[in-house]
This record gives structure tokens, C-alpha cells and sequence, in this order.
């Protein structure tokens, strides 16, 4: 099937649609997340770094980025014929984070983008999710040349409830990417359930 079409003969199916948003610190490879996995040339909002944004934008480990995302990124994948997850990729650096609020308007969950040279970028979106009761996964973008540490160390580093998703993968590699988006889902559906037995009892 085409997207948006049917087969000859069938009815046209409405896919169900899905929004997912992609978050974390500044240069933590967001933008390259969803271009890696988006089926449509992602739309992308950013804007070549400035002298005037040096004392404020914080380049330790990432010293070669030379733009910023200044709204949002979005992507789109089918995952079936009748699922399709939309992207929202959210601006990094504190002074555009008033914008997740409407990004993250009608969520089904999110991914925290981390890296190991600055965990500390991600505490932010962490707590972003977490005070707002949003599921979230926590994915390691495994950079070049940046140190390894087992996952129960860096889920301790980053305080997460035991019940939160943490994996490693590469931001770059289109099949790494779709695992972490499934993962993503399940967890989503999964606390979802978990509300329905609750409000049951």
C-alpha cells in the first residue's frame, strides 16, 4: 500500500497516528534521530551558531556543532499499514525551552536523548517528563570516542524509577533508531494499561 492510498478493491484504511517527542541536551544528537528514521525529508528548524550565543550555549564535547535547532524537528514513520508515528524533535538549550509545552501537547511518550560526556544535559527533560507523568525512555547515543559505562550505572547517575526504559544504541543507524521508537510504545501502551488496572481496583 501506498501511504494515503489503498489497494484496488479495498477500502482506504485510517491510520491510527502517534506522536512521539525527541528531547535532551544541546548537540545530543536529536536532529540526527529523526532524519535517520524519518520516511519524509524531515523539516528542520536550524540556524547556524553565533558569536553572540557563545556565553550561553555551553560546546564542551561537542565542540564541532556549528548549528542549533531553534523549534523543532519532525519526521514521519509507518510502522504498519494502520500506525504511523509523527517526530517532534525539541530545541535543546534552556532559552527556547517554553516551546515543549506545546510540543508535547497530545504525546504518547518520549525519548531522552543522553550522552555519557554530559549526563547531565538530559536531568532537564528527565524531570520535564516525569513531573508531567509523560512516558519516557532514556537512549544512550553512543558517540565516537565517548566512555562506555554499564546501563545500571548510568540509571543510577540519573536517578530513574525502576520502571523507566534505558538502552544504548546509535542516533545515526535507521534500525537502532526503530528499536528505541518501539521500546517507546511499549513502554507508552504498557503504563497505560498499568492506569486502566489502577483506576479499576
Amino acid at each position: 500500500m501506498i501511504f494515503g492510498r489503498s489497494e484496488r478493491g479495498k477500502p482506504p484504511v485510517e491510520p491510527v497516528t502517534l506522536k512521539i517527542l525527541v528531547a535532551g541536551g544541546f548537540g545530543v544528537g536529536k536532529t540526527t534521530l529523526v532524519g535517520a528514521v524519518s520516511e519524509i525529508r524531515p523539516l528542520r528548524t536550524e540556524e547556524l551558531l553565533t558569536e553572540a550565543g557563545r556565553p550561553v550555549d555551553d560546546l564542551s564535547g561537542v565542540e564541532a556543532k556549528n548549528t542549533t535547532t531553534v523549534a523543532m524537528d519532525f519526521g514521519r514513520i509507518t510502522l504498519r499499514e494502520d500506525l504511523v508515528l509523527y517526530l517532534f524533535g525539541t530545541p535543546g538549550q534552556e532559552r527556547f525551552w517554553f516551546m515543549w509545552d506545546e510540543l508535547a501537547e497530545g504525546a504518547l511518550g518520549a525519548v531522552v536523548l543522553a550522552d555519557t560526556r554530559r549526563l547531565e544535559d538530559c536531568f532537564a527533560a528527565v524531570d520535564y517528563f516525569e513531573r508531567r507523568s509523560i512516558p519516557f525512555l532514556v537512549g544512550v547515543n553512543c558517540f565516537e570516542g565517548a566512555p562506555r559505562y554499564p546501563v545500571e550505572d548510568v540509571r543510577r547517575a540519573l536517578d530513574l524509577d525502576a520502571h523507566v526504559p534505558l538502552v544504548t544504541g546509535d542516533a545515526r543507524d535507521r534500525e537502532s533508531v526503530k528499536e528505541v521508537l518501539i521500546g517507546v510504545v511499549q513502554h507508552a501502551m504498557a503504563q497505560a494499561a498499568q492506569r486502566r488496572r489502577t483506576v479499576t481496583v
